[in-house]
């Protein structure tokens, strides 16, 4: 009896152990289901990954909580919400830090100090001011084990974290970790029709266009934003040159760009039909970073994909650069060939139509750039074109001529031109008249007419068009003419000579050049030697002139000077100028390499370019006149030559040219100068197009620096002016301009400028 009854209390003590532990099992596993009952209640990812996350902070006595969830596409986890401030996008690698150890090995984890743990990254810590103490991490698993995420809860408000907070966190995370992939999954989903809509709306805007230019800007820009990238490129193959070209830049005329169409990522992914993904562009040996070193845009990743057409031909390539948020991925890669398979069509209806323009432009340019008049009849013999230089010739204006009836037209003196339309038409073989006469405003012409019938390829009859050739008194003239003076001058004489006799004034640019050390050559050279050198040199850079359509003004003993603009403007003036300048240093480079080889010496020269305006006439006596220029734009292209002696230079340009050009060169503003006669500083540049990296090493990177002493310089900051100039000469040590600087911030260090020093220099000589 005693026994029983010692016994007794013990039994009573483990039954209620037991009853206790079953209600806190049944508590728990309430618990487990109103959290999943909460978490159902949710729409978003958002939504629910705060909502857990309040939740295991509350349940293990946390200060916060994050969870991570992975993202297969970029290897990373990533998490959208945390606890407390720290709201923005976390995402790390998925083998970095705790975390990734967790997710990794798929074990959870009581870490109780996080500093003293190799695995621990305090670079988030660094980042938010927060000091992580101890972390209880554990992965979350679905239903067959596979790790989705993981869940990270942080310092422990009371004591440590313990095993029974990790065995809670592991069935709250257990039992979310359904609905979060079935959220994830629906948002997936979602996403991925919204992207679809997107992506139908994108194909549908972009083969609404015809024109290749528009469809070429819309491409690239839906492109650049459909796969979140910094900026894109598409090539199309030009099968004639075997070039890939595109068209870019609003701003710039939408210029195209053309390269050979196997060099290059472009070029490989061209050649091959075969996508490229480089995540990192500087370590692939296909990636040439001329491009960035030119422009100043530093390349960071690269997806390229052919543009293939119906047939499986590719023709051309897709380039986008800089995923934003990391390297493009296999679906960027999908879904950019998706998209161009979808506009290749669009592309090559587009490329035709271009083609069949350009040729259509084409023939109306030669028929609009022919001396000779051209008519064309329809079938029915309605005229229907009629050239600029057949108005002339019959000194007529088109409404006077088009969409009437030969008959109509050609009568009277000219009725013979109907009769030979008319036996045309019968015979279907040309017929040319030599030296004929046509009257038009009571007004006799000398002219050849050829008539010949119009067939199409199918040998259809189209009609028929009659060329006139103008050889009456004015013709003759103006091939007389043309021996002794530049040709279009000669048009401009016949054609309002009187304008330009009276003069006029005009906005155009001007070039001088002159030969270093002339004086001490023809001493050297003696008369014959000289006037043989100087037909060599003259010929050399007439040439350069004359390509650019530049007109000679004149030779000024051993200078030249020229112009851009006269007496027929370009749209590109300036770049004419600036490119007929860089061809005269590197023809003159060739040319003193000959020398050398015949033991002669070379030859050195000095150019100078301004834009402005400036009178242009003939100017002279009756006995003796000469179409020329004058004015300030002339006198400072003079100007501007003699201060490449100053600077060392060969090419200086004026500001005002710089701004009108349409293209980009290699340029650096050399000063702000007063040149003689003038009161106002002018801005002057420096062309360096010719140098190579023989002859200006690390050019690039001396211009940085050089830039940096002009501001601090004009800022009269001598001593860092000094530095920057300095730094310059380390990248090339014989670049002269800069030990100018060198010597003149040193001068002003010894003898500051007054107050009124504006950084400008005065040219105190011509």
């Amino acid at each position: 009896m005693q026994t029983d009854n010692l016994q007794s209390p013990q039994i009573d003590q483990n039954q209620k152990s037991q009853e206790f532990e079953k209600v806190s099992e049944l508590n728990q596993a309430l618990k487990l289901l109103n959290i999943s009952k909460r978490l159902a209640a949710f729409e978003t990812l958002d939504q629910m990954l705060e909502a857990l996350m309040d939740i295991i902070t509350t349940e293990t006595g946390a200060e916060r909580c994050t969870i991570f969830l992975n993202d297969p596409e970029t290897d990373e986890l990533y998490s959208r919400v945390a606890h407390g401030t720290f709201k923005r996008e976390i995402r790390i690698l998925e083998k970095s830090g705790i975390a990734g150890l967790v997710f990794s090995t798929g074990e959870p984890i009581i870490v109780h100090d996080a500093y003293n743990n190799e695995h621990f990254n305090p670079s988030i810590d660094q980042k938010t001011g927060y000091t992580t103490r101890s972390v209880l991490c554990v992965p979350i698993k679905t239903v067959k084990s596979e790790v989705i995420g993981v869940a990270q809860a942080l310092n422990k408000r009371e004591g440590d974290f313990t095993q029974d907070d990790l065995e809670l966190l592991v069935a709250i995370t257990s039992q979310a970790a359904v609905a979060l992939q079935t959220t994830q999954i629906v948002e997936h989903m979602k996403k991925a029709r919204l992207q679809e809509m997107e992506f139908f709306d994108v194909v549908s805007d972009v083969i609404s266009e015809i024109d290749l230019g528009a469809i070429l800007q819309k491409v690239m820009s839906q492109a650049t934003k459909m796969l979140n990238s910094e900026r894109s490129t598409l090539f199309l193959n030009d099968e004639k040159t075997n070039e890939l070209f595109s068209q870019v830049g609003e701003g710039l005329g939408a210029e195209q760009i053309r390269l050979p169409n196997h060099l290059g990522i472009a070029g490989a992914v061209f050649t091959s039909g075969e996508s490229v993904n480089i995540p990192h562009a500087y370590a692939d040996l296909r990636f040439n970073p001329s491009f960035d070193q030119k422009t100043g845009y530093f390349t960071r990743s690269v997806l390229c994909v052919p543009v293939v057409n119906k047939k499986g031909k590719v023709i051309g390539v897709t380039q986008v650069l800089n995923k934003r948020g990391g390297p493009f991925t296999d679906e960027d890669e999908f879904r950019l060939r998706a998209f161009t398979a979808q506009v290749s069509i669009a592309l090559e209806n587009a490329k035709l139509f271009d083609d069949v323009q350009n040729m259509k432009n084409y023939s109306e340019s030669m028929l609009e750039s022919m001396t000779n008049g051209v008519i064309t009849l329809n079938e029915d013999g309605k005229i229907i074109t009629c050239n600029t230089a057949g108005l002339r010739i019959m000194q007529i204006n088109p409404d006077a001529i088009l969409e009437r009836k030969a008959e109509d037209f050609f009568k009277g003196a000219n009725a013979w031109i109907l009769e030979k339309i008319n036996r045309i038409e019968e015979t279907q073989t040309s017929e040319v008249t030599m030296d004929a006469e046509l009257e038009f405003g009571g007004e006799k012409i000398s002219v050849n007419i050829t008539v010949v019938p119009l067939r199409s390829v199918e040998s259809k009859k189209l009609g028929t068009m009659i060329m006139i050739e103008d050889i009456s008194n004015e013709k003759r003239m103006k091939s007389t003419m043309s021996r002794y003076m530049d040709p279009g001058l000669a048009d401009k004489l016949l054609a309002g000579g009187d304008d330009i006799l009276g003069g006029k004034s005009v906005f155009a640019t001007c070039l001088f050049s002159d030969i270093r050390g002339f004086t001490t050559l023809t001493e050297e050279l003696g008369a014959q030697g000289t006037v043989s050198l100087l037909n060599e040199y003259f010929t050399l850079m007439v040439e350069c002139i004359q390509k650019e359509g530049g007109m000679l003004d004149k030779f000024i003993g051993d200078a030249i000077m020229a112009a851009f603009g006269l007496p027929i403007p370009h749209e590109d003036d300036e770049d004419r100028s600036v490119r007929a300048a860089i061809s005269m240093i590197n023809e003159l480079i060739q040319w003193n390499k000959e020398r050398v080889a015949h033991g002669k010496k070379i030859v050195d020269m000095g150019i100078g370019i301004c834009t402005d305006m400036i009178v242009t006439g003939n100017i002279g006596s009756p006995k003796r006149m000469d179409y020329t220029c004058i004015g300030d734009g002339v006198n400072i292209a003079s100007r501007l030559e003699s201060a490449c002696k100053i600077y060392s230079t060969r090419i200086l340009i004026s500001e005002n040219t710089v701004k009108k050009l349409k293209r980009s060169y290699t340029t650096r503003e050399i000063d702000r100068v007063i040149v003689k006669g003038k009161t106002e500083p002018i801005g002057i540049f420096e062309v360096l197009d010719y140098h190579t990296e023989e002859t200006f090493p690390n050019m690039m990177e001396l211009l940085l620096h050089f830039r940096n002493g002009l501001k601090h310089y004009r800022d009269a900051n001598w001593e860092k002016a000094l530095v920057s100039f300095n730094q310059s000469l380390e990248y090339n040590k014989n670049d002269k301009v800069s030990h100018l600087y060198v010597e003149r911030c040193r001068h002003y260090m010894e003898n500051p400028p007054g107050d009124e020093w504006d950084g400008a220099w005065v040219m105190t000589s011509k």
